[in-house]
């Protein structure tokens, strides 16, 4: 499985987040995760932790996005726009071989492939104002 379908599956068991509570959140996942036999049982293992620790870190991204996102706090974000924006975050953060870059450029494709007509320009922006506020923070 190469690092773009990775990130493909990982955006979509997140986005399956925005949609259940917990308890039918893993009977979904494991639904989804059935559905792919063509990925190793490893490797299915790994998609789960990977979403699982994203799961664990959206409230303190939430929190980093709505400080540079005006007008448009998490709440009110579309579901696609704003669980790329934490995917590629998360990857920014917490995930040492993902350059910055990267993360954004593959956010970038994800909301082209799953978003809107806006959305690449628009998680691009949300992305670029969090690493300006990054940098000058340091």
């Amino acid at each position: 499985m190469t690092r773009r379908e990775l990130r493909e599956h990982t955006f979509r068991l997140l986005f399956l987040k925005e949609f259940y509570n917990d308890e039918e959140l893993q009977e979904q996942v494991q639904l989804y995760l059935e559905d792919f036999e063509d990925i190793p049982d490893d490797r299915k293992g790994e998609l789960r932790a990977r979403a699982e620790r994203i799961y664990l870190c959206v409230p303190q991204m939430d929190e980093q996005i709505n400080q540079v996102a005006k007008g448009w706090k998490t709440h009110r974000m579309g579901k696609v726009d704003l669980t790329i924006i934490r995917l590629a975050l998360y990857e920014m953060l917490y995930d040492d071989e993902v350059p910055e870059k990267v993360a954004i450029n593959e956010a970038v494709e994800l909301a082209k492939k799953f978003g809107g007509d806006d959305s690449p320009s628009f998680v691009n922006g949300i992305l670029g104002r969090l690493v300006r506020t990054a940098k000058e923070r340091a």
